[in-house]
């Protein structure tokens, strides 16, 4: 069940720590006693350890026992007293901080569906805006749009699995690792996040969760197939088996795509195992690896997507209207230039990425909990997607150590967490020409960047139960970021003569940044909890965007700032009866020096896009989450963000010979949809020759949105309807467990819509005014459609 919430005490960690090891009959029986607002459904169970008696006499460690709490699960019975240890604590700093407003999504609400991206999953929580990337599950992932001014991959949010960062050091995540099959929960938190989570983390964080071993106790063999050549091959394995217990996925998903030049290719392993070495200490290794292969089109511009939405017939430069197109010089590097469309340059991406994680946790009694991780992470990268290819491999290191300890203060019940990190990506890239001949055919060097990243910082976090009702959280993060870095810029002057001379830009920055949050949670009784916090946040430029001007050329922009932010946020939960649960939540946050992306103003860029300061701007909004079993077997979910971003303070220069400078202060941040709805009315048949027939209608809504600082031009926005029937069936055989079957139309009423609007720039005639409408939709580099109505059929097969 999709749970909206920010936990509200100490109380609530005994829970997550205590239902996930009871038996599942134990477990029934006692959720009848339990309130609405704690029902935990995540997958990864958090065991309590139980203290066990050593041969050995231990001195300044002896065990002690960890804090009792009395969980009242309604206001006349009283539950009995529960132990939660310093390991579940710690644990649930990645998935559900107290003091946060924060959703948990299960895999019950994907299991029964194809679903192919993150993009399928993360729309059921509100806050969470997503939009097509530069691959097949390349997905921008905005929390309160954080990520909606960037141009490509995931930015201004810190991605973990299983609690192992996959966000590098430069705060580059990238979707295309994930296949939500192998997860048995996603926790989304959200709001200025940097005390806790540290760089980047201004709009909040993701941890996905893979299933523990126990919960599959087998093996599961699926295939999704369906239109435009689509097909997915999934496995999952999993046992706990004595003191281990280990799950492994792997999948190979291929498909030709709805648009021209998007065929794909991709295979994704995802591993995750659990040693108890001794009743103190834990190993666990973490090992995800990602090879994909893809063809990729050029993003239109308004009015191509309006004449050829899907790019097809676009096999040649002369083809039918609305193909994208660039121009390549035709002997690599300078003079004249030929003019073709992604298919004839055979444009795409070739990129490989490979983490690899450890992690010891030592108890040192129930109540101190030392925890060391290490994790190293290789993104390589062949990207041809325009005039030219990046070209490059970012191999980064992360080391993070912390203590997390239960106990009282004054006598009232705390948990306290104190830690510190350092991590570091050293590489060297290239940008090379592309030129006619197909297959992405590589000129001379264009520019090579050497950047070298480093953080380092320490955290400390107070959790106090002031009365059993009222929870007082507060924190801190302080940071070191250090950007270097060398571009070299190869400028071939004498046409058809590959002599270049270079031009050479260095950076050397340091950011220093302090981070704090409180936060207070009260529960009025067993139907409400309310919940406010202050946060701040912060996230520094990444080395690259220092070298990259306007117009796309290399060039200096060293004087990019950290971007910072305030944020205060204030909600409820109602949990009337177990079948209906309510939440929302009212932010408003300030940021200066927002870092902001949108598509270079060349139209034939070395760089398809660069990055500036907006020096203040506000972001404001309402997160609203439903979820009500109205009659047995029926369930009624939603999801919806309103948003409201405007610079406050922002003067844009645009040249045209002259310079002019436009006040964009009270203009709508681009890239920014106000209104944003995903709902599901389903229903399953629970009893009965048909039990285990389901289905669902759900409905996705997104308002138009602008592209553009002076808010000349809007992306429109779109209405969808996905239409499901599934169908699960326990098994009679000693080999087999389970079958399910399912079939989805997407896209059922078959609308043409935007998927993804990257922004653009604003443009002037050489007499100081701005070019209107009608001429910035002819910008390209923007938009890719969204996919037309698919079917897509699947089934699953479970093996004991």
């Amino acid at each position: 069940m999709c749970r909206d919430r920010a936990l509200n005490s100490t109380s609530l960690l005994v829970l997550c720590s205590v239902v996930s090891v009871l038996p599942s009959q134990t477990r029934a029986q006692t959720a009848e006693r339990m309130l609405p607002p704690v029902t935990v459904e995540a997958p990864r169970e958090i065991r309590a350890r139980p203290s066990v008696q050593k041969p050995k006499l231990r001195t300044s460690s002896a065990r002690r026992p960890a804090p009792r709490v009395a969980v009242a699960q309604n206001p006349a019975v009283a539950a009995p007293s529960q132990i939660v240890t310093a390991s579940a604590a710690r644990a649930l700093l990645n998935q559900a901080p107290a003091g946060q407003t924060e959703t948990t999504l299960h895999r019950s609400q994907w299991d029964n569906r194809p679903a192919f991206s993150v993009g399928d999953v993360l729309r059921e929580s509100p806050g969470i805006s997503v939009k097509q990337g530069n691959g097949p599950r390349d997905i921008g992932i905005s929390i309160r749009g954080s990520n909606a001014r960037n141009g490509f991959g995931i930015r201004n949010l810190v991605i973990f699995d299983d609690g192992f960062p996959v966000t590098q050091p430069d705060g580059l995540s990238r979707s295309d690792l994930i296949d939500p099959r192998a997860y048995g929960a996603i926790d989304v938190i959200r709001g200025p996040s940097s005390a806790l989570y540290g760089n980047y983390a201004t709009g909040g964080a993701l941890n996905f969760r893979t299933r523990p071993g126990r919960s599959i106790d087998g093996a599961e063999y699926g295939v999704d197939g369906g239109s435009f050549g689509y097909l997915n091959n999934y496995l999952a394995a999993g046992k706990k088996v004595g003191n281990f217990e280990g799950s492994l996925f792997a999948s190979d998903a291929r498909g030709n795509g709805y648009i021209g030049n998007s065929w794909f290719n991709t295979q994704t392993v995802n591993f995750l195992g659990t040693l108890q070495a001794t009743p103190d200490d834990r190993f666990t290794v973490k090992f995800i690896d990602n090879e994909l292969s893809t063809r990729l089109p050029i993003r239109s511009s308004l009015n191509q997507f309006y004449q050829n939405p899907f790019q097809q017939g676009c096999a040649s430069g002369a083809g039918a209207p609305g193909c994208g197109t660039v121009q390549l010089f035709n002997n690599g590097f300078n003079g004249t230039r030929d003019t073709e469309t992604a298919v004839q340059a055979g444009l795409g991406r070739n990129d490989r990425r490979t983490i690899v994680g450890g992690r010891w946790e030592h108890d040192f009694d129930n109540t101190l909990t030392w925890r060391n991780q290490f994790v190293f992470d290789d993104r390589n990268i062949s990207q041809p997607t325009g005039a030219t290819s990046a070209i490059g491999d970012f191999p980064s290191y992360n080391y993070m150590t912390d203590l997390t300890r239960r106990g009282e203060i004054l006598g009232m019940e705390s948990t306290t967490f104190v830690g510190g990190w350092y991590n570091s990506l050293v590489a060297s890239s290239d940008t090379r020409n592309l030129m006619p001949g197909g297959y992405a055919t590589l000129g001379l060097l264009q520019a090579n960047t050497f950047s070298d990243t480093s953080d380092y910082g320490i955290r400390a976090r107070q959790e106090l139960k002031l009365t059993p009702a009222v929870t007082a959280v507060a924190g801190i993060g302080w940071e070191v970021t250090h950007l270097k870095g060398v571009n070299t810029a190869y400028k071939y002057n004498t046409p058809n003569v590959p002599i270049a001379t270079a031009a050479l830009t260095a950076a050397d920055r340091a950011f220093d940044n302090v981070a704090p949050e409180l936060a207070l949670l009260y529960r009025l009784n067993s139907e409400w909890q309310f919940r406010g916090r202050v946060a701040t946040g912060y996230g520094t430029p990444q080395v690259t965007n220092l070298f990259v001007l306007s117009t796309g050329d290399f060039g200096n922009n060293t004087g990019l700032q950290t971007q910072k932010n305030l944020g205060y946020d204030l909600g409820f939960d109602w949990t009337p009866n177990s079948a209906l649960k309510l939440s929302a939540t009212g932010f408003y946050e300030f940021f200066r020096d927002e870092l902001v992306t949108q598509a270079a103003s060349n139209p034939n860029p070395v760089n398809a896009t660069f990055t500036f300061n907006a020096p203040r701007s506000e972001h404001r909004g309402v997160e609203l989450a439903a979820d009500w079993k109205f009659y047995p077997g029926w369930r009624f979910t939603a999801a919806y963000t309103y948003l409201d971003e405007v610079y406050t303070e922002y003067t844009e220069n645009i040249a045209n010979g002259a310079v002019f400078s436009f006040n964009r202060a009270g203009n709508k941040i681009p890239g920014i949809s106000p209104n944003e709805l995903t709902a599901r009315l389903g229903y399953d048949q629970l009893f009965g020759p048909l039990a285990g027939l389901g289905g669902f209608v759900e409905v996705q809504l997104k308002d138009a949105l602008y592209m553009d600082n002076a808010n000349l031009l809007k992306a429109p926005g779109y209405e969808l309807v996905n239409l499901n029937v599934h169908y699960k069936t326990e098994l009679a055989s000693d080999t087999f467990k389970t079958l399910s079957v399912y079939l989805e139309v997407k896209n059922l009423f078959n609308r043409t819509y935007v998927a993804s609007a990257n922004n653009i720039g604003n443009s002037v005639t050489a007499t100081g005014v701005q070019n209107p409408a009608s001429i910035l939709s002819n910008t390209t580099g923007s938009i890719y459609a969204g996919s037309p109505r698919a079917f897509v059929a699947g089934m699953k097969v479970a093996f004991r």
